[in-house]
């Protein structure tokens, strides 16, 4: 890396922003967010997500958030799905 820049290369995973997040959530099927006690929400069909408030999520927390959806809504989200939605 020259210059201590971060090239990011076609086929990795990338932080997301919140908003961004959301969007590619509603494109899925969720409903939301929703307010809630400590967390917002998303809503498919009788199920709910947890949506943390941070502004942007990591790879590592965006990679946890998917497997859940993936639990909630029957559908295999890969990176090349990800980056269409």
């Amino acid at each position: 890396m020259e210059g201590g820049s971060r090239n990011y290369r076609m086929g990795t995973w990338r932080p997301c922003k919140w908003r961004e997040f959301i969007r590619r959530l509603r494109k899925l099927g969720f409903q939301g967010p929703y307010r809630g006690n400590k967390y917002e929400s998303m809503v498919p069909a009788g199920s709910r997500l947890a949506i943390p408030s941070n502004k942007e999520c990591s790879v590592p927390q965006l990679n946890m958030m998917i497997k859940e959806v993936e639990r909630i809504v029957p559908v295999k989200i890969d990176l090349e799905k990800w980056n269409t939605l």
